[in-house]
């Protein structure tokens, strides 16, 4: 096997003795990485989710297009019609939109861990293994999901069916229905899981399909928390620092191997900013909804924006990557694919976004989080970060590392207003201080954020009860 056939699960697999069963393509579909979290020690690192790894933006779309595609046919045309999308932040974000995008006309809300002054939400749940657990539905329209029809629930993984749980009993309780399709990437869940989800799917008198990429299980050791935190406290020990263009190793911050930290005094890219003709009144995403009108508006305006990031950029780069803010995906993947449409075969145009959770960076081929970029957040005022706010946010496998070959030509970062703070142009540590030391030019591209007109409580739906951590806990 050469360094490039390596997949980018063995070093964990090596170390910890962490294995993927099932089917042969989950090898294609996921890597491994180490998390910073002592509830849960591994990370299933999606190579199509354009989370952590930048890939193609037709692949990233492409996958949720497939998925919709497949719940269309499993619904038929009358129940697709009916049908509504949900998906999960802050990962999820982009792969429900797309699925919902596949479905046809679908309308599509997205949960959120940022809070929107005036509005109240209408419901809540928690992520019980995640680093940042606390998820806030906030639907510009309080029906939205009021109906009987299909709902439609999107995870990038369904790991034990907790969340997808929670958040089915706490919407039953509302707004009863008589059907739910869970969609994700990959279903990882063993046969207990299996059987409780079934058998709570009958306790509530609901059909309950489940359509995923790919299914599997993973195999762990006892041990693997301890043997887990043993590694991160090695930290860097093991792992060459990556080099950065000009040639001089990267400084390393806490123990993540291959962090990235800013030089003030080194030479930085120019930073341009986009002007964007953002079509008005146009949602940024689906944080309050987006329906099919809004989804054949912004079909209609992506042509025009592609051309119009090219026109920013200067000279003729060859990979460029668009960088996407949390939960902000969706409007930036489309924002690739037409700058990809634009830019014509001369180009390669990835897309990935920054992220909450904190990952071990390895500079290994075997190991799916090679560099990490840390920064101060940029999107929640201090005062109003929560307690599962970690304060800080990265971007994965966006420097180079050791590797020139993965070094992008140029950044395009996406985020919307609320997120173009000065935390963002930190002289220090801010991503585009450190994005314009890593590329030959940055472009920032900022959307307007959607405020809704009117909170729910001003509607007539009811308000969803908010699940504790541990309903339904599973054997």
């Amino acid at each position: 096997m050469t360094l490039q056939d390596t997949w980018t699960g063995q070093w964990v697999t090596d170390r910890l003795d962490v294995r993927l069963d099932g089917d042969p393509a989950l090898r294609d579909l996921l890597g491994l990485a180490l998390r910073r979290n002592p509830r849960r020690a591994h990370l299933l690192v999606s190579n199509v989710l354009g989370k952590h790894v930048p890939q193609p933006p037709a692949t990233v779309h492409g996958a949720g297009l497939a998925l919709g595609a497949r719940v269309r046919d499993l619904l038929g045309p009358e129940e697709a019609r009916r049908a509504v999308v949900l998906g999960y932040a802050e990962t999820a974000t982009g792969l429900g939109h797309s699925v919902a995008d596949g479905l046809g006309d679908a309308p599509y809300l997205h949960s959120t861990r940022r809070a929107v002054s005036g509005v109240e939400p209408l419901g809540g749940f928690e992520e019980e293994h995640s680093h940042a657990t606390s998820h806030l539905l906030l639907p510009e329209d309080p029906e939205l999901l009021s109906g009987s029809g299909p709902l439609v629930l999107v995870d990038d993984e369904f790991s034990t069916g907790r969340t997808v749980l929670n958040t089915i009993r706490a919407l039953h309780t509302a707004h009863p229905r008589d059907r739910y399709v869970i969609v994700a990437l990959v279903d990882m869940r063993d046969a207990d899981q299996r059987r409780h989800l079934a058998d709570a799917a009958a306790d509530l008198g609901a059909r309950l399909d489940l359509v995923a990429t790919a299914t599997g299980t993973v195999q762990l050791p006892p041990d693997v928390l301890e043997r887990a935190q043993a590694l991160l406290a090695a930290g860097t020990a093991a792992v060459p620092a990556p080099r950065l263009p000009g040639g001089e190793a990267a400084q390393t911050a806490g123990s993540a191997a291959a962090a990235v930290t800013a030089d003030p005094a080194a030479g930085l890219a120019p930073l341009t900013r986009a002007v964007l003709d953002w079509p008005a009144d146009l949602p940024d995403g689906g944080r309050h909804g987006f329906t099919p009108a809004h989804r054949a508006r912004l079909e209609a305006a992506l042509p025009d924006l592609g051309r119009s990031l090219a026109a920013v950029l200067s000279g003729a780069p060859r990979r460029i990557l668009v960088l996407g803010c949390e939960e902000l995906m969706y409007t930036p993947l489309r924002l690739a694919e037409a700058l990809s449409t634009a830019l014509g075969d001369g180009a390669e145009v990835r897309f990935s976004t920054t992220t909450r959770s904190p990952v071990l960076a390895v500079d290994h081929p075997g190991y799916a989080i090679r560099t990490r970029l840390a920064f101060p957040a940029h999107d929640t005022a201090p005062e109003d970060a929560g307690p599962d706010d970690p304060g800080e946010r990265y971007a994965y496998n966006v420097a180079p590392g050791t590797d020139a070959a993965r070094r992008f030509d140029a950044v395009v970062l996406v985020v919307d207003h609320p997120a173009d703070t000065p935390a963002l142009h930190h002289p220090d540590r801010g991503l585009t201080t450190q994005l314009r030391q890593l590329t030959d030019q940055v472009v920032l591209a900022v959307v307007p954020s959607h405020v809704p007109q009117r909170g729910p409580r001003q509607g007539t739906g009811k308000h969803l009860p908010n699940v504790p951590t541990q309903a339904a806990p599973l054997p």
